[in-house]
């Protein structure tokens, strides 16, 4: 199909910007995504991909350029695939999430807030704090590559540092290389997962092989030169075991609420974690928790949200499908002296209406689902006696079905809902939404 595929750049006129970052053109009746163009400009643009319905281009020259248009922070944008709105202001990013969240609400729950809320936003660089990086030898250059993939998604974007990084990462992407291409095992090092706490940065070498005596030396070398944890994974999430120094201990601390939790170094964690802060204290105000209030709280991971609303409510019951983050939310109660906090594990996506957990009363929820949303969830549990829900989401598309499904099924009103832009720079869309009967 790409073969018929002229290389004459087309003149296109970009009508808005798409949910992924990329300016939306119309040519030959068909939809036209365009990588790099942004909404309202004029471009010369090369198609490189034909679909039924769709067609997919990249820039060639901006004739026209949105006044939103900036120079990107960062030397490898629109070769590395990790951002997609470099080449936007920071108003015009919040701007577009916004119409994002709003869009999908309308057009695919029937439903719009009755307010808006104010974006939550923080620093634009150096944020992201847990991640995967992709590692490949390349022959070819006897170099290794380490970095996000590219935008195309087939290779590993060849990266000296990254700027949305937190720096003990981002400014070691050349330095990770370079002690990679040192290594035995040079050929079977296919990732890196990092995570940065608050005292302590580790990296997780998946290795496909076993790792030479003199390769654990180089890496446990480099480990103490940069002041960094290293981790082996050689098989699968729990084969992880610390390498350098024996014991790696990361936490993070909610300072509001006194609170310090700890997690492992695979454990999902919010990526930002002044955002983190900001969302939590955003949440629990619109939850308006009272102190003689139960509060649920589903798809509680390690505590985020459950501990800081033990501080405030009269009890709280965190629910959780991973048996290993249940476990890490217990201990996180115990180290922080939380009595009135209790976890359960659940697969959430199945019907739990039996269990002693689902059969208390509940004033307030809160809902912080996974990318598929809680559409399952909201099928069977019983809303009734609940004053408020609040639901954090990561996907407006999924928020946006369940929305729906609390309004029309369950009689809530949609009171409010916005962003936060917790991966800027990015076509992410975070979210919150606020529901009441």
């Amino acid at each position: 199909m790409n073969r018929r595929l002229s290389s004459e750049p087309l003149l296109l006129e970009i009508q808005n910007l798409g949910h992924d970052g990329r300016g939306v053109a119309r040519h030959e009746g068909k939809a036209t995504f365009v990588a790099g163009a942004l909404g309202g400009e004029q471009v010369l643009a090369r198609l490189t991909a034909r679909h039924r319905q769709y067609d997919e281009a990249e820039v060639v020259e901006v004739l026209s350029p949105s006044p939103d248009r900036v120079a990107p922070g960062c030397v490898h944008f629109g070769v590395c695939g990790g951002c997609a709105l470099q080449h936007l202001t920071a108003p015009a990013q919040i701007a577009a999430k916004q119409n994002t969240l709003l869009e999908n609400l309308a057009r695919i729950g029937d439903v719009e807030p009755k307010r808006v809320l104010d974006p939550l936003q923080g620093e634009s660089w150096r944020y992201r704090r847990r991640g995967r990086l992709s590692v490949r030898y390349v022959e070819k250059k006897g170099r290794v590559l380490v970095g996000f993939r590219e935008t195309n998604g087939k290779y590993v974007a060849d990266l000296a540092s990254c700027p949305v990084l937190l720096p003990a990462i981002g400014e070691r992407i050349s330095a990770i290389a370079e002690l990679l291409a040192t290594l035995d095992a040079v050929r079977e090092v296919p990732q890196i997962e990092f995570a940065c706490g608050d005292a302590l940065t580790v990296l997780v070498f998946r290795h496909l092989q076993p790792l030479s005596s003199g390769d654990q030396e180089k890496l446990i070398a480099f480990a103490k030169q940069h002041e960094l944890a290293v981790m082996l994974q050689p098989k699968g999430p729990d084969s992880v075991h610390a390498l350098w120094p024996e014991t790696v201990e990361l936490y993070f601390d909610i300072p509001r609420f006194d609170l310090r939790l700890g997690f492992d170094a695979l454990d999902f964690i919010q990526v930002n974690a002044a955002i983190n802060a900001r969302m939590i204290d955003h949440a629990l105000a619109l939850l308006d928790v009272q102190p003689d209030e139960s509060v649920l709280d589903l798809f509680c991971g390690l505590g985020n949200f459950t501990l800081p609303l033990a501080r405030q409510a009269k009890s709280v019951v965190g629910i959780e499908g991973d048996h290993a983050l249940v476990a890490r939310a217990k201990r996180n109660a115990e180290r922080n002296g939380i009595g009135n906090a209790e976890f359960f594990m659940a697969d959430l996506s199945e019907n739990q209406r039996d269990a002693s957990w689902a059969r208390r009363p509940y004033d307030r929820v809160l809902l912080d689902p996974a990318r598929a949303g809680a559409d399952k969830l909201i099928e069977w549990f019983p809303f009734k006696q609940v004053k408020r829900v609040v639901y954090v989401s990561c996907h407006p598309a999924s928020l946006a079905r369940d929305a729906g499904l609390l309004v029309r099924q369950h009689g809530y009103k949609l009171k409010a809902a916005g962003v936060m832009d917790m991966f800027p720079h990015t076509a992410h869309v975070e979210s919150i939404a606020v529901f009441e009967c």
